[in-house]
């Protein structure tokens, strides 16, 4: 059995205390039960998915947040950057 230290924000703080009042459980009870279903959640995604199905849910619309073709690339961040500089 390891020991770790873990450092929690104040929202993680409030959810633990939230699980604690609501199951009773300890610190370290409730902590192992999120992990143990965090891992169970895990295993039940495709992990086998190939990069086209991973893009494809990410769902960016038509030319997802590009400015250019992937052709025109080099002209693209050149304009980019000077539209950024431009003051």
């Amino acid at each position: 059995m390891g020991s770790r230290t873990v450092r929690l924000d104040r929202e993680a703080e409030q959810a633990l205390r939230e699980v604690q009042k609501a199951t009773g459980m300890t610190i370290s009870d409730a902590l192992k039960r999120g992990l143990l279903v965090l891992r169970q959640k895990l295993a039940e995604e495709t992990p086998d998915s190939s990069s086209w199905e991973l893009y494809e849910r990410l769902d960016l619309g038509p030319g997802g947040y590009s400015i250019a073709p992937a052709k025109d690339a080099k002209r693209a961040a050149r304009e980019a950057t000077a539209r950024k500089h431009r003051r």
